[in-house]
C-alpha cells in the first residue's frame, strides 16, 4: 500500500469533514436531543403527576361520598324520628280529644238523666194528686198535702 496525495487528502477532508459536524451541525443535535429527553422526561413527570392527582381525586371523591351518604343517612334518621314524634304526637292528642269528647258525653248525658229525672218526678206528683183527688175528691186538700206530696216525689 502506497501512502499518496489521495490518502493525504482524503485524510484532510475526513479531519475537515469531522471538525466541521463537531463544531456546527453535532451541537445543535445534541441539543435537540437533550431538548426531547427534557420534554419527554417532563411529560412521564407530568403523566405520573396526573396519575397521582387521579388516584388522590378518586380517594377524595370516595370520602366525599361516603361523608354525603353518612349525612344523608343522618337526615334520613332524623326525619324518621320527627315523624315517629309527629305521630306519636298527634296519636296523644287523639287519645285527649277521645277523652275530652267521652267526658262531655258523660256530663250531658248527667245533665239529660237529671231533667228527665225532675220532670218525671213532676208528673208522678201530678199524676199522684190527680189519682189521689179522684179517689177521695172530698178529703184531700192539696195545698194542706203539698209537703207530703213533695217528699213523695223525691223520695221517687
Amino acid at each position: 500500500m502506497d501512502f499518496n496525495a489521495t490518502l493525504i487528502g482524503q485524510t484532510i477532508a475526513m479531519v475537515f469533514f469531522v471538525w466541521f459536524c463537531m463544531k456546527y451541525i453535532w451541537p445543535p443535535l445534541v441539543d435537540a436531543i437533550e431538548t426531547r429527553q427534557k420534554e419527554i422526561a417532563e411529560g412521564l413527570a407530568a403523566a405520573e403527576k396526573g396519575q397521582n392527582s387521579l388516584v388522590d381525586a378518586k380517594r377524595e371523591a370516595a370520602e366525599i361520598i361516603a361523608a354525603a351518604r353518612d349525612q344523608a343517612r343522618g337526615i334520613v334518621d332524623q326525619a324518621n324520628v320527627r315523624a315517629n314524634k309527629i305521630i306519636d304526637d298527634a296519636r296523644a292528642e287523639g287519645v285527649a280529644q277521645r277523652q275530652r269528647q267521652i267526658d262531655e258525653g258523660h256530663a250531658q248525658l248527667d245533665l239529660e238523666k237529671n231533667r228527665v229525672r225532675e220532670e218525671l218526678r213532676g208528673q208522678v206528683a201530678a199524676i199522684a194528686i190527680s189519682g189521689a183527688e179522684r179517689l177521695l175528691a172530698r178529703e184531700i186538700d192539696a195545698t194542706a198535702h203539698r209537703e207530703l206530696l213533695d217528699q213523695l216525689a223525691r223520695e221517687l
